[in-house]
C-alpha cells in the first residue's frame, strides 16, 4: 500500500474536518461571523493544528516532527479556549459546543499517541 505521507495521518484527516467545520460555523453564525477578532482567532488556531501536523510528519527526522506536533496540540488548546469562550457568550450552542469539545479532545489524545510513537515511547 502506498503511503500519501500526512494525508495517510488519520489524525491530520480529523484535523482538517474540524477546521472545515468551523470556517462554515464562523461563515453562518451571523453574530460570530461580525465578531472579527474572535472569528479569526478560530481560524488561525484550527487551521495551526492541521497545518503543524502535516509539516510534522512531513520533517525528516521524528525530533523535529515532534516539535510541530506539540505545536499543532497547543493551537489546539487555543482552539479549545476560544470555542468555549464563543459558547459562553452565546455564539455557539451547546450542541456545536459539545460536538467540536469531544472532537477537540479526541484529537489531543491522538495528538499524544502520535508524539509516543514518534518518541519510540509507544
Amino acid at each position: 500500500m502506498s503511503r500519501k505521507g500526512f494525508k495517510d495521518l488519520i489524525v491530520w484527516q480529523r484535523a482538517k474536518d474540524i477546521a472545515v467545520f468551523i470556517y462554515s460555523i464562523t461563515l453562518q453564525n451571523k453574530a460570530l461571523a461580525q465578531d472579527f477578532g474572535l472569528r479569526d482567532q478560530l481560524r488561525r488556531s484550527v487551521v495551526s493544528v492541521a497545518s503543524n501536523l502535516a509539516e510534522g510528519d512531513e520533517r525528516n527526522t521524528d525530533r523535529d516532527s515532534v516539535r510541530f506536533f506539540y505545536i499543532a496540540k497547543g493551537s489546539l488548546a487555543e482552539l479549545r479556549t476560544q470555542i468555549e469562550i464563543a459558547h459562553e457568550i452565546g455564539y455557539l450552542e451547546k450542541n456545536i459546543f459539545d460536538k467540536l469539545e469531544a472532537d477537540c479532545e479526541e484529537i489531543g489524545k491522538m495528538i499524544g499517541r502520535l508524539i509516543k510513537v514518534r518518541q519510540g515511547r509507544n
